[in-house]
């Protein structure tokens, strides 16, 4: 439902009160003058859900396992074509490597995304998975939407039998990886070779129906309107009423550096706004996560007023984002620092956002 008969100071006392904000409403939150009110209500309400001013944080490692992409997205520096000099597929020896140093520095998952790639069928993600579930005691995050889809068609059978299938051989959970921005007409722009709004929300919920919970994500700043962007949020806070499967949010802004689209980043004024209206629109999402990798370390702390409960990971390697020009590093201790300077209570998590032994 759409209404434009509102104040700001109604809409945030609507969403203090508890009460679900209208699409209308969202945008004219990302039009109002005053970033410290709405950054105020996003903070309560974060507060709300996060005790005892915790905020948490996950040690593992980003692994892409492959950098060749049919999908060639117009936003991203990250792919190759197969025939490109530095296409790689890491072999299940380098992989290995990464894990041990992962567990060695206190890492509880990894997270592993590549391309779309023209060759790799179904039995190899399933061997990929029993490989390193049969070695090592580590949570597997992977596989975007796009990822599975893309798995489903050059293996010539369902989405659900893909998702059964990661699932049996060890997938614990999926990232929010490649919705961008859930509107077609902006997908068809960016990636037109991608899956389109409904087909993410649709991997989403049968795998929440199946039990494997995931993140969800939105990459804005880049060719979208302010419409576009609630209209994602409005998208993900539906599934999520259906599901409750997403365990966390978290909005990152485009780097356009080597990028086909080209132009310039959002600023941090723009990144805290819409960090803002996420948690006021997300009524139904316990965990907003801030994007240090793209914002850097002292946005990332600022964001923890406007909304955030969640550093998200120390990220031992990252490789999407760093392609795009942008290479902000943090260690643990660095995350646990900068937590503690804004007054909070850094927490180890687990990727279902449990509390784990702290430090």
């Amino acid at each position: 439902m759409w209404r434009s008969d509102f104040s700001h100071k109604e809409i945030l006392d609507k969403a203090i009160n508890r009460e679900r904000i209208y699409p209308d409403e969202a945008i004219s939150l990302f039009e109002m003058p005053d970033i410290l009110a709405l950054g105020n209500s996003a903070f309560e309400l974060a507060r709300r859900n996060s005790s005892d001013y915790i905020v948490t944080y996950i040690i593992d490692r980003n692994i892409n396992y492959s950098n060749i992409c049919i999908s060639r997205c117009r936003f991203c520096a990250f792919w190759r074509d197969k025939e490109d000099h530095d296409a790689y597929l890491l072999t299940f020896e380098d992989i290995s490597e990464k894990i041990k140093e992962t567990l060695s520095l206190g890492g509880r998952q990894i997270l592993m995304q590549g391309g779309l790639h023209p060759d790799l069928k179904i039995d190899f993600y399933e061997t990929l998975l029993r490989y390193i579930k049969s070695n090592y005691d580590i949570h597997i995050h992977a596989f975007s939407p796009p990822e599975i889809l893309h798995i489903a068609k050059i293996s010539g059978i369902s989405l659900k039998e893909v998702l059964i299938r990661l699932k049996d051989a060890g997938l614990g959970s999926i990232p929010g990886g490649g919705a961008e921005i859930l509107v077609d007409k902006i997908r068809e722009s960016i990636s037109p070779n991608k899956c389109s709004a409904n087909e993410w929300l649709m991997v989403m919920e049968i795998a929440h129906q199946m039990g494997i919970r995931s993140t969800a994500t939105m990459m804005f700043g880049h060719i979208e309107s302010i419409r576009d962007r609630v209209t994602h949020l409005i998208r993900l806070r539906e599934l999520q009423d259906r599901t409750g499967g997403f365990t966390a949010f978290i909005p990152w802004s485009f780097q356009p550096q080597n990028t086909a689209i080209g132009g310039d980043p959002s600023t941090g004024l723009d990144y805290l706004r819409t960090l803002s209206v996420s948690r006021i629109v997300l009524d139904n999402f316990d965990n907003i996560q801030v994007s240090w990798v793209t914002q850097g370390p002292k946005i990332a702390q600022i964001a923890l007023l406007f909304g955030a409960n969640d550093m998200g990971s120390t990220m031992i390697e990252e490789n999407v984002v760093r392609a795009a020009g942008v290479s902000y590093r943090i260690s643990e201790e660095d995350i646990r620092r900068l937590i503690k300077e804004m007054g909070f209570s850094p927490h180890r998590r687990d990727v279902f956002y449990h509390l784990i032994s702290d430090i």
